[in-house]
């Protein structure tokens, strides 16, 4: 048997990831960006400055009649979770490209495909720490929003957040992956997830309710996925309640997507290894 073939069959004979393994690859990935301290600090920055000029034009549309919020006390409230959420799916749904393009193009892809990872331990390392660093600053951008803006949390469910917020991530991240296996096969993929995030951002409640869209628009809005994230971090954070719903749907889609997900992301890394085009960008 040749080394490669026993890479992959040592590869392909365990079926569930070791979180130690895709955790390794989460530090790699968290001290390589600490070591670019002026970006790392900017990243964050950038979020708090788009909250503070949405507080704004709430204070400009202050008093005007609303449509649906969500449960939100005023614009800034539906806003200012909007904005955090975005950024929890931003990464779940790009950070995996964007990580294997960076790979392909600093040369340590191949490298990094070589040692014996499965499919789905690539996938979860890769994605982690964007992901992880992602949530973290959306609870910096809400405690900041709380103290310095005035937004109401008094009723916030703290456990109806976390899980909300991990399960999106979590059902997002299949978007991630399919892009991430574009990226392997065309070596670009991270255009097209950014334009399909931007769309349903626009489409699912992210600064304005759905109910502000066209009528022929609305119907598109109100069965995305991600719809159901933005509503039910708004249930948990200012009704406490009304959250399962959303969070059961999630986790359904989850649990079907991404095993679609990461089989066809096996497929390109299958097709991108036969072919030697790993190094290729």
């Amino acid at each position: 048997m040749t080394l490669p073939a026993a890479i992959d069959k040592s590869t392909w004979d365990r079926s569930l990831p070791r979180w130690w393994v895709a955790a390794a690859v989460v530090r790699r990935d968290y001290l390589i960006t600490r070591s670019y301290r002026l970006p790392f600090v900017l990243d964050a920055f950038y979020g708090l400055l788009e909250l503070a000029v949405y507080f704004f034009i709430s204070r400009t549309l202050r008093g005007a009649v609303s449509a649906d919020l969500g449960g939100a006390p005023n614009y800034f409230a539906f806003a200012a979770i909007g904005i955090a959420v975005s950024v929890v799916v931003a990464a779940a749904a790009s950070g995996l490209a964007r990580q294997l393009r960076e790979e392909q193009l600093t040369g340590t892809l191949e490298v990094l495909v070589a040692h014996p990872l499965t499919t789905a331990e690539t996938c979860l390392g890769l994605a982690g720490f964007p992901l992880l660093f992602a949530v973290g600053r959306a609870f910096v951008y809400l405690n900041v929003a709380a103290v310095w803006m005035d937004l109401d949390l008094s009723r916030i469910s703290w456990p109806g957040l976390i899980l909300i917020l991990v399960v999106t991530g979590t059902s997002l991240s299949i978007l991630g992956i399919l892009s991430g296996a574009i990226v392997l096969v065309l070596k670009r993929g991270e255009i097209l997830a950014g334009m399909l995030l931007v769309a349903m951002t626009v489409l699912c409640g992210s600064v304005f309710p759905i109910s502000s869209l066209p009528g022929w628009l609305e119907p598109f809005g109100k069965v995305l996925p991600l719809r159901f994230a933005f509503d039910g971090v708004r249930a948990a954070l200012f009704r406490g309640e009304g959250w399962e719903t959303d969070f059961f749907v999630l986790l359904g889609f989850s649990v079907f997507g991404l095993a679609v997900a990461i089989a066809i992301f096996d497929r390109a890394l299958r097709v991108s290894r036969r072919t030697g085009s790993l190094g290729q960008y």
